[in-house]
């Protein structure tokens, strides 16, 4: 992508929020501006007085206006956001600025509680009560000054009701599109908040993973996403899956805004030094086969690696298909165990998961695209304190970590990498998912780091690489990826106006239309915006 003159994209910003128009030779427009523009490029102007956060924040809504009617991707906004930043301007001008997130606007998944807006997982069953207090990690960004914008759509439940759901689908929120290709699907379960960063529409968001929810979005959708080593970051006020693998973290279009954020929540500065790849060793687990286009992705990145000075050696994580067989059935032992203990917490929604599953019988939404099968499951699953559970959960554990740890240790790696995702799929009711491939399991049941850097396209669709290695090794591999990042210039100015792929349409694909729905109030301050149902459902 090409580099702005921060005066350029600070006129192109002003402009845009005025409704002026600007001239081709005067600045580029506000999707390229806000494409290119850092944190640290945001932070210099504010410093400068040049631009402010109420400014920043309002060019934002104005791109949301325009363009979440076809992504679909934001659930609810704050109406004290232009309060928000109107406070960060008060604080610098005063000289009493919070640090490089003070000012810079961010979106939060809807799976983490927040007391002044609603909390639903996606779920109807979840939309009568607010939570009675902020989940830890948004304490965090309010304190260091960020602009919450809003909360945003996810896969219902964080994909684990039924093992044939929509990703990016939710009974509060309809569909999320991908950016790219609009019938294409964005990913999950952190679909909105990658689809909104995508789209520009917030310099960053917060998505969650258990198993591959931040860095498959973040793929599909072409930017970066940091899923943490377990632990760094508060899992408290989340909507739970596993208390043994859920884990928060951040999307940017750039390295340095996730790592930034990411500093934020965890209180640990993460922020990229420069890194050279020289000499670095890195373990290549190409995944090759599934996908002609991810395999010609694969091979322009290892010999942009390798024209890096970095030395590269093949891999192959074992014991996957074990890891996986054992994953599932902790998982749902873990939910119904982790999902009661939070509902408790919650006044004014159903209590257990037995009740959710009613809630979803009466409902009627909540059943009108898929089945609650997990759902199911996770109520018949034994207890936690149960041996055989006890046990599938230690060898899933076990031979995930080993599955990285031995590769790095008998080769002396830096970092492994792998294809985060395929090609996006067609969003398609009728058949749910088509994942093609995916490498988020290792480092996901490990409790280990994984972050997803964009890596180059297939045909339109954005493809990304995913660094990942041992437990506390985030600072490490954040450096690696920034060091990507410089030298690949994967992620270039590829979103073609929000199409839909009409080369699918004439094969007589079935796929999802978009349908538009009514503007965003323009009165921010008078109530929270509830953008409601996409699919004339609610």
């Amino acid at each position: 992508m090409r580099k702005l003159s921060l005066a350029t994209l600070i006129l192109a910003m002003a402009a845009s929020v005025a409704g002026s128009p600007v001239g081709a030779s005067a600045a580029p427009t506000l999707d390229a501006v806000l494409d290119a523009a850092t944190i640290p490029d945001l932070q210099a102007q504010m410093a400068k007085g040049d631009l402010t956060a109420v400014g920043l924040a309002e060019a934002y809504l104005r791109r949301i206006r325009e363009l979440e009617p076809k992504v679909r991707s934001i659930l609810f906004l704050d109406p004290t956001a232009l309060s928000q930043a109107e406070a960060s301007d008060q604080r610098r001008r005063g000289g009493h600025g919070l640090g490089p997130l003070d000012g810079i606007p961010v979106l939060l998944k809807d799976n983490i509680d927040t007391k002044d807006l609603p909390t639903t997982a996606g779920s109807r069953a979840l939309l009568a009560q607010k939570p009675t207090r902020d989940a830890e990690l948004v304490r965090r960004l309010r304190a260091a000054g960020a602009v919450v914008l809003g909360k945003t759509n996810l896969s219902e439940w964080a994909n684990f009701r039924s093992t044939k759901s929509t990703s990016g689908w939710s009974g509060v929120g309809g569909q999320t599109n991908n950016p790219y290709v609009l019938d294409r699907n964005p990913c999950g379960s952190s679909s909105g908040s990658a689809a909104a960063v995508a789209a520009s529409l917030a310099q960053v968001a917060i998505g969650t993973e258990t198993d591959g929810s931040i860095v498959c979005p973040g793929g599909a959708n072409g930017i970066v996403g940091i899923k943490p080593t377990l632990g760094v970051v508060s899992g408290d006020g989340i909507v739970p899956i596993s208390h043994l693998q859920d884990t928060a973290g951040p999307f940017g279009r750039h390295v340095v805004d996730a790592a930034i954020t990411l500093s934020v929540l965890s209180g640990k500065d993460y922020t990229p030094h420069s890194t050279s790849l020289r000499g670095k060793r890195i373990g290549v687990w190409a995944m090759a086969g599934s996908d002609a286009g991810v395999d010609k992705v694969m091979q322009d990145t290892v010999a942009t690696l390798k024209k890096a000075g970095a030395i590269l050696v093949d891999v192959a994580p074992a014991n996957q298909d074990t890891i996986g067989d054992n994953e599932t059935p902790a998982l749902l032992a873990e939910f119904k165990h982790d999902l009661n203990a939070y509902l408790a917490t919650r006044p004014g929604v159903p209590r257990t998961l037995d009740d959710l599953i009613a809630f979803d019988q009466r409902d009627p939404v909540e059943l009108s695209k898929f089945g609650q099968e997990l759902f199911e499951q996770a109520q018949a699953a034994p207890p936690i304190t149960d041996p055989t559970y006890l046990q599938q959960r230690a060898t899933a554990t076990e031979l995930a970590r080993h599955s990285i740890d031995d590769l790095i240790a008998a080769d002396h790696l830096d970092a492994i990498i792998a294809p985060t995702n395929g090609p996006a799929w067609v969003t398609d009711y009728a058949s749910g998912d088509a994942f093609e491939l995916g490498s988020s399991t290792p480092a996901a049941v490990a409790g280990y780091p994984d972050i997803t850097v964009p890596a180059g396209f297939a045909g339109a669709l954005p493809i990304g690489v995913s660094f990942m290695a041992g437990r506390n090794s985030d600072a490490r591999l954040i450096a690696l990826a920034a060091a990507f990042e410089r030298i690949s210039q994967a992620r270039r100015d590829r979103r073609s106006n929000f199409r839909i792929d009409t080369e699918r349409r004439e094969q007589g694909v079935r796929h999802f239309r978009p349908r538009i729905v009514n503007p965003i109030s323009e009165c921010f301050d008078t109530g929270i915006v509830f953008l409601p149902g996409r699919d004339g459902v609610i």
